[in-house]
C-alpha cells in the first residue's frame, strides 16, 4: 500500500479511505454557496478577505457574501495569505516557482492595484533554465507592527513602514538531517527597503525540536530525493506584545517568532539568538499538561491573539487531524512518515505558560486534513477558515454559528473552492468601499432543503 505524497505532506494509506470520506461529507456534489448563515446582532460584522486556491485573485466579501472588491494576479496557493492593511493596501504574494509551493515576490499594492512596494530578493533560482531572483516566500508572513497578522483595536501601524518577516525556502545540505539537497525553511526579516537584517535556518536547529530517535530516523529515512521539505513550516508570526512578556517571561519577547510544523507536528518560539525558546510537540504525551490537551496533528496558524483581543496572549491554532508525526514504520505509517492519525479538526486556544486548555471548538464532520486558521475577534467569537471544503464561519465562545460562507468552485476548476485562509477587517479599513447593507440570513431548516424537481422540492 505505501504512502502518497502531497505537496503538502505525507498520507499513510490507511487514512487515505477516511480522509476522502471526511472531504466528501464536507462538500457534497450539491450544496449553497455564499453565505448561509448571518446574524448581524451576534457576528462582528466587517468585510472579509479571501485567499482562495483555484482563483488567481485576492477577492473581498461583505458578510452577505457579495464581492465587493477584486485585486487579479496574485497567487495565493504558491505564498499563502492575502493581508489588507489600513487605507485598503493590499500585501499578497505573486508569481510561483515551479514545482515548489512558494512564490517569487510578495507585493504591496493601493486600493487600484498600483505597486507599491516589492520584496524578490531572498535566493536566486533557476525557471527554465535561467537564473533569477526570487522571495522563495511560502504559507506565512507579516509586518512587525501586524500582531498575529489580523486586525485588534489597539493596532497602531508605523508611518514609516516597519521591518517584515517571511517565512522562506532555501535550499541547503545538512548532513546532520539527510545527505540530500534540503528544502529548508528560512526566516527572514526584512527593512522596508528589503535588506536582510535577521535570518534563521531550521536545518541548523534540528537538535532543539523534540525529534527522538525514532523521529530522527525518520527524518533520515524519507529525505532521500533533492529539494526534500523536512520540515514542512506552515506559519511563523512575530509574538507581538504579549502580557507574558510584560509579566517578565523572556520566552515571550514580542520580537521571537513562533512557527508551526505541519509535517511534525510542532510549534515552537525562535529567539533572536536562533534558540528554541519554547516548544510544545512533537509527543503531547510528554507531560500530563499536553495529554490533557490531546495529540496535535498537522496544525495551521498558530499565533498569540494580540492586545486587544479577547484571550490576548493565549495560543490559538487549527489542529487539522488528518496525519502527521515522525516515528518508527507500523502497518498504518509503513514510512514512519504519519504516526499521528485522526480523522476530525479542532479549533485550540491554549495558555501557553500553562499549558492548559482555554476554549476549543469541534463538530461532527468539521474537518480540513490541510491548510485552515483562525482568528479572535473584538467581541470575543472566533472567525474560522475551514480550509479544504471551502467553508468560513464565525462561532460565539458559546460555539453558537452566527455567520457561515461556503466558497464557490474556483475559476481554474482544478482545487475546487479551497480556503488558504479568510480574514475579518473593520469596514473603515477599506474607505474607498460604503458600508454595506447587512441583511439577516435564517437558513432552512435541517432536512427541509431539498433541490427542485424532487419529490419534495
Amino acid at each position: 500500500m505505501g504512502l502518497r505524497f502531497t505537496r503538502r505532506g505525507f498520507v499513510g494509506a490507511s487514512l487515505a479511505a477516511s480522509i476522502l470520506a471526511g472531504r466528501a461529507r464536507a462538500a457534497p456534489t450539491v450544496f449553497p454557496t455564499g453565505t448561509t448563515i448571518y446574524d448581524p446582532a451576534k457576528a462582528w460584522s466587517g468585510f472579509n478577505v479571501l485567499s482562495t486556491l483555484d482563483t488567481p485573485a485576492v477577492l473581498v466579501i461583505d458578510m452577505n457574501g457579495r464581492t465587493v472588491k477584486r485585486w487579479d494576479g496574485f497567487n495565493v496557493s504558491a505564498g499563502g495569505p492575502a493581508r489588507i492593511l489600513p487605507g485598503g493596501v493590499l500585501m499578497a504574494p505573486t508569481g510561483a516557482n515551479p514545482g515548489h509551493q512558494e512564490s517569487t515576490a510578495l507585493l504591496a499594492v493601493d486600493f487600484h492595484g498600483r505597486e507599491l512596494w516589492r520584496f524578490d530578493h531572498a535566493e536566486a533560482i533557476q525557471v527554465d533554465g535561467e537564473s533569477q531572483w526570487s522571495a522563495r516566500q511560502h504559507h506565512d508572513w507579516q509586518p512587525a507592527d501586524f500582531p498575529a497578522g489580523y486586525y485588534s483595536p489597539e493596532t497602531v501601524f508605523s508611518t514609516s513602514g516597519s521591518k517584515a518577516l517571511l517565512l522562506t525556502h532555501s535550499s541547503y545540505r545538512d548532513q546532520a538531517v539527510a545527505n540530500v539537497l534540503l528544502e529548508d525553511d528560512r526566516l527572514i526579516e526584512i527593512d522596508p527597503d528589503g535588506t536582510i537584517g535577521w535570518e534563521w535556518f531550521a536545518a541548523d536547529h534540528i537538535g532543539e525540536l523534540g525529534f527522538d530517535d525514532a523521529a530522527r530516523r525518520a527524518i533520515t529515512r524519507l529525505g532521500t530525493r533533492e529539494g526534500y521539505d523536512w520540515l514542512h513550516t506552515n506559519s511563523a508570526r512575530y509574538l507581538g506584545p504579549n502580557k507574558w512578556h510584560d509579566a517578565g517571561d523572556a520566552r515571550f519577547r514580542p520580537d521571537h517568532v513562533i512557527i508551526s510544523s505541519r509535517q511534525t507536528s510542532v510549534v515552537a518560539i525562535v529567539a533572536r539568538d536562533g534558540s528554541i525558546a519554547w516548544r510544545i510537540g512533537p509527543d503531547f504525551s510528554a507531560s500530563p499538561q499536553l495529554a490533557a490537551i490531546g495529540q496535535v496533528i498537522g496544525q495551521h496558524d498558530a499565533h498569540l491573539i494580540p492586545p486587544g483581543l479577547p484571550g490576548a496572549g493565549n495560543l490559538l491554532l487549527f489542529d487539522n487531524g488528518g496525519a502527521s508525526g515522525l516515528g518508527d514504520p507500523s502497518p498504518i505509517s509503513p514510512q514512519g512518515s504519519s504516526i499521528y492519525q485522526r480523522a476530525n479538526s479542532r479549533v485550540l486556544e491554549i495558555d501557553p505558560v500553562k499549558l492548559e486548555l482555554v476554549w476549543s471548538y469541534t463538530a461532527p464532520n468539521f474537518y480540513s486534513t490541510n491548510i485552515s486558521s483562525a482568528q479572535r475577534l473584538p467581541n470575543g467569537n472566533t472567525l474560522v477558515t475551514e480550509g479544504a471544503p471551502g467553508r468560513s464561519f464565525e462561532v460565539t465562545a458559546a460555539k453558537e454559528t452566527v455567520w457561515e460562507f461556503m466558497n464557490p468552485p474556483g475559476e481554474s476548476g482544478r482545487k475546487g473552492n479551497a480556503l488558504y485562509r479568510a480574514y475579518r477587517l473593520p469596514y473603515a479599513w477599506i474607505p474607498q468601499l460604503p458600508a454595506p447593507r447587512e441583511v439577516p440570513i435564517v437558513p432552512p431548516a435541517a432536512g427541509t432543503f431539498h433541490v427542485p424537481g424532487t419529490p419534495d422540492g
